[in-house]
Protein backbone atom coordinates (compact mmCIF):
# COMPACT_ATOMS: atom_id res chain seq x y z
CA UNK A 1 0.00 0.00 0.00
CA UNK A 2 2.95 2.76 1.06
CA UNK A 3 4.34 2.19 -2.29
CA UNK A 4 1.15 2.80 -4.51
CA UNK A 5 1.25 6.02 -2.33
CA UNK A 6 4.32 6.48 -3.33
CA UNK A 7 3.71 6.38 -6.98
CA UNK A 8 1.13 9.36 -6.81
CA UNK A 9 2.02 12.43 -8.36
CA UNK A 10 0.98 14.77 -5.65
CA UNK A 11 1.59 18.36 -6.25
CA UNK A 12 1.22 21.38 -3.82
CA UNK A 13 0.68 24.90 -4.63
CA UNK A 14 0.13 27.90 -2.46
CA UNK A 15 2.36 31.07 -1.42
CA UNK A 16 5.73 30.83 -0.04
CA UNK A 17 4.06 32.64 3.49
CA UNK A 18 2.03 29.04 3.63
CA UNK A 19 5.42 27.34 3.38
CA UNK A 20 4.25 24.88 0.38
CA UNK A 21 7.61 23.23 0.24
CA UNK A 22 7.73 22.09 3.93
CA UNK A 23 4.45 20.40 3.03
CA UNK A 24 5.78 18.91 -0.21
CA UNK A 25 8.30 17.08 1.74
CA UNK A 26 6.04 16.18 4.36
CA UNK A 27 3.82 14.55 2.21
CA UNK A 28 6.30 12.54 -0.57
CA UNK A 29 5.41 15.62 -3.32
CA UNK A 30 6.44 17.98 -5.39
CA UNK A 31 5.69 22.21 -4.82
CA UNK A 32 5.25 23.66 -8.40
CA UNK A 33 4.36 27.06 -9.51
CA UNK A 34 2.27 26.05 -12.02
CA UNK A 35 -0.65 23.63 -13.07
CA UNK A 36 0.02 20.48 -13.18
CA UNK A 37 -2.87 18.70 -14.88
CA UNK A 38 -1.37 15.29 -15.13
CA UNK A 39 -1.57 15.64 -10.93
CA UNK A 40 -3.40 12.73 -8.96
CA UNK A 41 -3.73 15.46 -6.10
CA UNK A 42 -3.54 19.04 -5.73
CA UNK A 43 -2.42 20.27 -2.23
CA UNK A 44 -2.96 24.01 -1.70
CA UNK A 45 -1.23 25.59 1.46
CA UNK A 46 -2.53 28.36 2.74
CA UNK A 47 -1.68 30.57 5.47
CA UNK A 48 -4.82 32.32 6.78
CA UNK A 49 -2.57 35.80 7.86
CA UNK A 50 -1.59 36.36 4.27
CA UNK A 51 -4.66 35.53 2.62
CA UNK A 52 -4.64 33.54 -1.04
CA UNK A 53 -2.30 35.68 -3.68
CA UNK A 54 -3.65 35.54 -7.31
CA UNK A 55 -1.04 33.19 -8.88
CA UNK A 56 -2.57 30.47 -6.72
CA UNK A 57 -6.05 31.68 -7.66
CA UNK A 58 -4.95 30.88 -11.42
CA UNK A 59 -3.80 27.51 -10.66
CA UNK A 60 -6.70 26.60 -8.90
CA UNK A 61 -9.09 27.70 -11.56
CA UNK A 62 -6.72 26.40 -14.26
CA UNK A 63 -7.03 22.72 -12.93
CA UNK A 64 -11.02 22.94 -12.99
CA UNK A 65 -10.86 21.76 -16.38
CA UNK A 66 -9.23 18.56 -15.55
CA UNK A 67 -11.01 17.58 -11.96
CA UNK A 68 -7.43 17.15 -10.20
CA UNK A 69 -8.74 15.90 -6.68
CA UNK A 70 -8.47 19.10 -4.33
CA UNK A 71 -7.55 19.89 -0.75
CA UNK A 72 -6.74 23.21 0.96
CA UNK A 73 -4.44 22.94 3.82
CA UNK A 74 -4.23 25.73 6.41
CA UNK A 75 -0.80 26.14 7.90
CA UNK A 76 0.27 28.46 10.36
CA UNK A 77 -2.23 27.50 13.09
CA UNK A 78 -0.21 28.66 16.02
CA UNK A 79 -0.29 32.35 14.64
CA UNK A 80 -3.08 33.87 16.27
CA UNK A 81 -3.75 36.74 13.69
CA UNK A 82 -6.07 34.98 11.73
CA UNK A 83 -7.39 31.19 12.09
CA UNK A 84 -8.79 27.96 10.42
CA UNK A 85 -12.33 29.23 9.78
CA UNK A 86 -10.94 32.80 8.06
CA UNK A 87 -8.87 30.58 5.84
CA UNK A 88 -12.09 28.64 4.58
CA UNK A 89 -13.89 31.76 4.23
CA UNK A 90 -11.58 33.49 1.86
CA UNK A 91 -11.15 29.75 -0.22
CA UNK A 92 -14.86 29.55 -0.14
CA UNK A 93 -14.54 32.85 -1.99
CA UNK A 94 -11.83 32.64 -4.12
CA UNK A 95 -11.42 29.33 -4.87
CA UNK A 96 -15.05 26.67 -4.59
CA UNK A 97 -17.12 25.54 -1.97
CA UNK A 98 -14.67 24.18 0.73
CA UNK A 99 -16.24 20.96 2.85
CA UNK A 100 -14.17 21.37 6.78
CA UNK A 101 -14.31 17.56 8.07
CA UNK A 102 -12.94 19.11 11.34
CA UNK A 103 -12.80 21.50 13.38
CA UNK A 104 -9.99 23.17 15.29
CA UNK A 105 -10.32 23.09 19.33
CA UNK A 106 -8.27 25.13 21.18
CA UNK A 107 -6.33 24.63 24.69
CA UNK A 108 -6.22 27.16 27.35
CA UNK A 109 -3.48 29.29 25.63
CA UNK A 110 -5.72 29.67 22.82
CA UNK A 111 -3.45 27.65 20.74
CA UNK A 112 -4.98 24.95 18.14
CA UNK A 113 -4.90 21.62 20.48
CA UNK A 114 -7.20 18.85 19.02
CA UNK A 115 -9.83 18.35 15.63
CA UNK A 116 -13.51 17.41 16.37
CA UNK A 117 -14.95 15.00 13.57
CA UNK A 118 -18.10 16.61 12.10
CA UNK A 119 -19.03 13.50 10.69
CA UNK A 120 -18.68 11.51 14.14
CA UNK A 121 -18.13 14.70 16.61
CA UNK A 122 -15.03 12.25 18.04
CA UNK A 123 -12.04 14.57 19.19
CA UNK A 124 -9.02 13.75 18.77
CA UNK A 125 -5.98 15.36 21.12
CA UNK A 126 -3.00 16.14 19.86
CA UNK A 127 -1.68 17.47 22.79
CA UNK A 128 -1.13 13.84 24.11
CA UNK A 129 1.60 11.90 23.19
CA UNK A 130 0.29 9.78 21.38
CA UNK A 131 -2.49 11.53 20.11
CA UNK A 132 -6.08 10.14 21.87
CA UNK A 133 -9.12 10.02 20.92
CA UNK A 134 -12.50 10.72 23.02
CA UNK A 135 -16.18 11.69 22.49
CA UNK A 136 -16.47 14.86 22.54
CA UNK A 137 -18.89 16.91 25.22
CA UNK A 138 -22.55 18.15 24.92
CA UNK A 139 -20.90 21.65 25.09
CA UNK A 140 -18.90 20.68 21.76
CA UNK A 141 -21.18 19.05 20.29
CA UNK A 142 -23.62 22.30 20.67
CA UNK A 143 -20.92 24.76 19.15
CA UNK A 144 -20.70 22.49 16.09
CA UNK A 145 -24.16 21.50 15.09
CA UNK A 146 -24.82 23.81 12.82
CA UNK A 147 -21.60 23.41 11.02
CA UNK A 148 -22.25 19.68 11.17
CA UNK A 149 -24.94 20.16 9.35
CA UNK A 150 -24.08 22.31 6.58
CA UNK A 151 -20.83 19.41 6.03
CA UNK A 152 -23.11 16.27 5.75
CA UNK A 153 -25.58 18.39 3.81
CA UNK A 154 -22.61 19.08 1.23
CA UNK A 155 -21.13 15.73 1.49
CA UNK A 156 -24.49 13.94 0.87
CA UNK A 157 -25.26 16.09 -1.84
CA UNK A 158 -21.94 15.80 -3.74
CA UNK A 159 -21.64 11.94 -3.75
CA UNK A 160 -19.35 9.27 -2.13
CA UNK A 161 -16.41 9.44 -4.34
CA UNK A 162 -16.57 12.93 -4.80
CA UNK A 163 -13.21 13.76 -3.49
CA UNK A 164 -11.49 11.65 -5.91
CA UNK A 165 -13.31 12.63 -8.83
CA UNK A 166 -12.23 16.30 -8.24
CA UNK A 167 -16.12 17.87 -7.22
CA UNK A 168 -15.82 18.10 -3.26
CA UNK A 169 -12.54 20.25 -1.89
CA UNK A 170 -12.01 19.21 2.00
CA UNK A 171 -10.14 22.22 4.14
CA UNK A 172 -7.70 20.87 6.72
CA UNK A 173 -6.18 22.58 9.48
CA UNK A 174 -2.60 21.60 9.30
CA UNK A 175 0.13 21.89 12.12
CA UNK A 176 3.24 20.19 11.08
CA UNK A 177 4.82 20.53 14.13
CA UNK A 178 2.20 19.42 16.66
CA UNK A 179 0.72 16.95 14.22
CA UNK A 180 -1.93 18.23 14.30
CA UNK A 181 -4.28 17.51 10.45
CA UNK A 182 -1.11 15.48 9.11
CA UNK A 183 -3.10 12.08 9.76
CA UNK A 184 -6.26 13.50 7.92
CA UNK A 185 -4.54 14.44 5.21
CA UNK A 186 -2.80 11.05 4.59
CA UNK A 187 -6.69 9.74 5.00
CA UNK A 188 -7.79 11.34 2.02
CA UNK A 189 -4.49 10.75 0.13
CA UNK A 190 -5.06 6.91 1.21
CA UNK A 191 -8.48 7.10 -0.47
CA UNK A 192 -6.96 8.17 -3.91
CA UNK A 193 -5.05 4.80 -3.80
CA UNK A 194 -7.45 2.64 -5.76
Amino acid sequence: MQSQINDLRIHVYGHSSADPGHVAALFNARFSEIAEPESDLAIFAIDPSAGIDQATIDVWQSLDEYQVPRLVVVTHLENLEADFDDAVMIANRVFDQMITPYLVLHDEAGLPAALISLSDLQIIDYSTNPKTFKNSDEEHQTLVQEFRTEYLELLAAAGEDAFSAGLLFPAIPLWIERGIGVDIVEEFIQQLVI
